[in-house]
């Protein structure tokens, strides 16, 4: 790293500086988004390396869960399976990209301790790398969903366009939801564990395993003060052949656009000091 890239890292300067400097380590992550996404191919191969299967024993795993679940808690339910296990695969696919992308969100910059004090790449690079690695295993992942969907005949009756667009709202939150841990977790290090009561907490509080249309009127602030909820909803209900509630979309909306300048700020705010809380 060379000496005036080192000094404008971690020296104080004035508020439209920094933001100046945050705002460029975001234009050039963009620009070495190839080199993110070899990281992050390199971290899913690593990771199972020698392993027959590789990551799709997760997706194995997954797809067990999908199918226990979906039948015991059906019964439990009451719903006809051919309507309960489609709900419950797409929920357990796409809740788990988010509530891991944010779980490893936490360990972003500490994992990258050695390349970030060594090198003078963007900070957001390593973001990048977090998000598409969970990306990589969505891929794996969404094989269940697809074998689900043509199971249950819902494959002609899905809306792939809302899903699409639900899709963008989700990977726009959950990558600045990621980012703001990151940088969090890199000065308070009791924060992932903090983070990781909360996502399983989310999970109960989230219909990911039963119908949102059971809870009483009483209780759906549960669902409509969730944001998880809504994430969840805009994917998963156009895949389904359903309709999204159109406050969904102004919800997800204003989560991306508060949840981006608060983060944005946080990074412009800490940028130079990221590097000596690791």
């Amino acid at each position: 790293m060379d000496t005036a890239t080192h000094m404008l890292r971690t020296g104080r300067r004035g508020a439209l500086l920094e933001a100046q400097m945050a705002l460029r380590d975001l234009r050039a992550s963009g620009e070495r988004i190839d080199l993110a996404w070899s990281l992050a191919w390199h971290d899913v191969v690593s990771r199972y390396r020698g392993s027959i299967l590789g990551p799709f024993w997760i997706t194995l795993s997954m797809g067990v869960m999908v199918l226990g679940i979906g039948l015991l808690w059906g019964g439990l339910f009451r719903v006809p399976a051919h309507q309960f296990v489609p709900m419950v695969a797409v929920g357990i696919v796409f809740f788990g990209m988010v509530t891991m992308t944010i779980n490893e969100g936490c360990e972003t910059f500490v994992q990258a301790a050695g390349m970030l004090s060594q090198t003078s790449l963007p900070i957001f690079t390593f973001v990048w790398r977090t998000v598409l690695r969970n990306l990589i295993n969505l891929g794996h992942h969404i094989v269940i969903v697809a074998a689900v969907l043509v199971w249950a005949g819902l494959w002609g009756h899905a809306n792939y366009l809302g899903a699409a667009l639900g899709f963008v709202f989700l990977v726009v939150n959950v990558a600045w939801a990621s980012m703001s841990v990151a940088i969090i977790s890199a000065r308070f290090r009791d924060i992932p564990q903090a983070v990781a009561s909360i996502t399983q907490a989310a999970a109960i509080m989230t219909p990911v395993y039963w119908p949102a249309d059971r809870i009483p009127p009483s209780y759906r602030w549960v669902l409509d003060f969730n944001p998880f909820y809504h994430v969840l909803d805009a994917v998963r209900a156009p895949l389904l052949g359903e309709a999204v509630a159109p406050h969904t979309y102004g919800v997800l909306a204003g989560m991306a656009a508060g949840g981006w300048a608060l983060t944005f700020w946080l990074f412009a705010r800490t940028r130079r000091k990221i590097v000596h809380y690791l």
